[in-house]
């Protein structure tokens, strides 16, 4: 019997019937076509996988729904010929879902010949493959990262055989492929590693699976080379089986630039040693172990003494060759554990781990002041000083304790040259407070914390108020009222004593006219420090601002200028004060008797009143010395014809002994406290009533007010 191409015609039947079992049954996709090439049964396979149903597709031909962006269009006018021609054909073709998703499948085509009762056609076995395409795609891939990978890769075996080596191995290593397979990776070691770095290198694989770090190797050539490596094992499904994967890359030059980046960045490269930051870390270290061990530290800041114009006579070459021996010659100084470091220009810190004693320092002085000679020959010396911190009596940080001997170096240098000099915790800790309340004050003063209170004073003659004293106090939002001694000592001479004084004279005089207006000419005694008197712009201030306010009568305005506080210059003192005189105001000599040059002043200075200082006033009923100096000022105001007024005022004995030795005017808590500004124009009235009503100070309430 004739041998027949289609199949089927063979069959009985029965077959045939089984046969459509199969195809509705199987995973593959079967299509039917007829001899154009367009679809006339799909199974529900192809249903299923592609998304598209029979009735859709029906009438179609695949290549019209089933090819994509990457179908390979040399395969398709391949598989369209066969059609052509009616030949069986087999191809893998990348097909897409009725959802875009792409798959592989093994086409296999076998034409249906026409016989009785069939039309011919043809049957299309497809069967999914894309888990083996995707395969091929990773293997070819990891293949080219084989072969064009950077990085040195070895392949070995789970007895550490060298299976396989990329190119680069070679490259990095200088070994060919075939001179390394089969043997282990250690032909490779430098012997620099210990044998417990490279247990600890397998224990981490094999408890982790993996291990990664710096080692150093060695060329075939004999060079070492320094490699980041990575080794991990991979376990295949067949039991017991595993290999290694390492993967290196040299990293020789990357260190060897990190090498010179660290040493740039933490180097002096003229004379080799640290600089100021490689100190502030060792410093830090230092200041750790000496914590632990209990141990002092000694910071010193070495500068050199008349350096510059020694660089300026000879050049910068020579300068750096002076640099470079006295580096020399520290280091040289130096104990084991002690640290040199050059921060800049001529200026030197040295570490010391020892505990200190002024011999060493003095040893240290002595090295610098050693004889150098210069390029033609001459010998000179040079000097040096030097500051001194010591941790932990000071606890500030690395960069504090270094700032700290700084400054103890230039306290060396006002003493002269060749010394050294110990820096003061507790005063900088003084300066510090001081800083902190500085920048607290001229804070209040922009947010108008502070206000004026006012005193009375009064003519013993006839108990006539004759002004008040303006006197400064600070709101503070959290601490209340502050009084005066609270903060004008960290004020007094320094940036803000001149803006605080410009702000009570501009206040003070601002107020003497807001009680013209309400009908009262009271004067105001305003407190003068002598930073804000010899100020330039002091009586130009004053100048402008009667200028500006015409109303405001001169003469009700006296400024207070403290005897005990000492004027540089009293000629120039002298000559604002008589400027201050001829704009029409009144000077007065306050705290009169506590300074050391009462005499001086009284002489030079163009003043109008004296002012005698409470502290005299308020035990001169007890006590006899000060009853003395109360009537000695008394009397040199009287020769020098000047009103004189008594401060500290309590009682009205203080009162009436202080008439009796000839005093003019008093002030005091036995008249009034100092007040608020709106306070003053109610008590005034009361004291005028009080005033009219007598004639003795009793009758007018001194030393009988409520507020005493």
């Amino acid at each position: 019997m004739p041998k027949s191409d289609d199949p089927t015609s063979i069959l009985p039947d029965e077959f045939a019937g089984r046969l459509a079992s199969v195809a509705f049954a199987t995973r593959n996709f079967v299509i039917v076509l007829d001899e154009a090439g367009v679809i006339e049964w799909v199974n529900p396979s192809f249903e299923e996988h592609t998304g598209y149903l029979i009735d859709e597709v029906k009438g179609k031909s695949p290549r019209d729904f089933l090819c994509g962006p990457g179908t390979d269009q040399e395969t398709v006018n391949r598989i369209r010929r066969a059609l052509f021609r009616g030949e069986a054909y087999e191809a893998d073709i990348l097909n897409y879902t009725r959802s875009g998703q792409p798959y592989w499948v093994n086409t296999y085509c076998h034409p249906i010949q026409p016989r009785e009762g069939k039309h011919p056609g043809f049957v299309v076995i497809q069967n999914n493959i894309s888990d083996r395409k995707n395969g091929e795609r990773s293997l070819r891939i990891a293949a080219s990262v084989f072969d064009r990978s950077h990085e040195a890769i070895i392949i070995t075996d789970h007895r550490n055989q060298i299976l396989d080596v990329n190119p680069a191995f070679s490259r990095i290593t200088g070994y060919s492929r075939e001179e390394v397979l089969g043997l282990p990776p250690s032909i490779l070691s430098s012997g620099r590693h210990s044998p417990e770095y490279y247990r600890s290198l397998w224990h981490s694989i094999e408890t982790t699976g993996h291990w990664r770090g710096e080692i150093w190797n060695r060329r075939k050539n004999g060079e070492e080379f320094i490699e980041l490596l990575s080794i991990s094992r991979v376990h295949l499904e067949e039991p017991g089986q595993y290999y290694h994967v390492a993967a290196f890359s040299d990293i020789t030059a990357l260190k060897n630039h990190a090498h010179e980046l660290e040493r740039a960045a933490n180097y002096d490269d003229l004379t080799g040693l640290p600089n100021r930051q490689l100190l502030e870390q060792r410093l830090q270290s230092a200041k750790s172990y000496a914590d632990r061990q209990k141990r002092t530290l000694s910071i010193c800041y070495l500068d050199l003494d008349g350096f510059k114009t020694l660089n300026d006579q000879y050049g910068r070459a020579e300068g750096d060759r002076i640099l470079k021996a006295t580096a020399d010659r520290l280091t040289q100084t130096l104990r084991s554990g002690d640290i040199i470091a050059r921060i800049g220009g001529d200026e030197f810190v040295l570490l010391l781990k020892s505990d200190g004693h002024e011999s060493v320092y003095q040893r240290v002085l002595a090295s610098v002041s050693e004889p150098l000679q210069v390029e033609d020959g001459q010998s000179f010396s040079l000097t040096a000083s030097l500051g001194i911190t010591r941790y932990p009596e000071d606890k500030d940080d690395a960069e504090g304790l270094i700032r700290h001997a700084n400054q103890a170096m230039y306290s060396a240098k006002e003493k002269g040259r060749n010394q050294f000099h110990f820096f003061d915790p507790d005063l900088d800790e003084h300066r510090k407070q001081k800083r902190e309340q500085l920048i607290e004050i001229s804070r209040a003063l922009e947010n108008e914390e502070f206000c004026l209170y006012f005193q009375p004073q009064i003519l013993l003659s006839d108990n006539q108020l004759t002004g008040m004293e303006a006197l400064i106090r600070w709101q503070h939002p959290q601490r209340g009222l502050l009084s005066p001694g609270q903060f004008l000592p960290t004020v007094e001479n320094s940036y803000l004593e001149v803006p605080l004084g410009q702000w009570v004279l501009k206040e003070a005089m601002h107020q003497v006219n807001t009680w013209k207006e309400a009908g009262h000419q009271l004067g105001v005694s305003i407190n003068i420090s002598a930073q804000h008197l010899m100020d330039r712009t002091f009586a130009g201030y004053l100048e402008s601002y009667l200028h500006s306010h015409p109303e405001l009568d001169p003469g009700l305005i006296t400024l207070e200028v403290l005897e005990s506080t000492a004027l540089e210059d009293t000629k120039q003192a002298s000559n604002v004060l008589t400027h201050c005189r001829e704009l029409g105001l009144q000077v007065g000599l306050d705290d009169f008797g506590t300074g050391f040059s009462s005499l001086t002043y009284l002489r030079t200075l163009p003043v109008d009143m004296i002012k005698i200082d409470q502290s005299f006033v308020l035990n001169m009923l007890d006590n006899a010395n000060d009853r003395a100096i109360v009537e000695s000022v008394i009397f040199l105001a009287q020769r020098f014809s000047r009103p004189v007024l008594a401060e500290g005022v309590e009682t009205l004995e203080h009162a009436r002994v202080l008439r009796s030795m000839g005093c003019d005017q008093i002030q005091g808590y036995g008249i009034a406290r100092p007040m608020p500004a709106e306070e003053v124009l109610t008590w005034v009235s009361g004291w005028q009533q009080k005033r009219t009503s007598g004639s003795g100070p009793e009758s007018s309430g001194i030393a009988a007010s409520p507020e005493a």
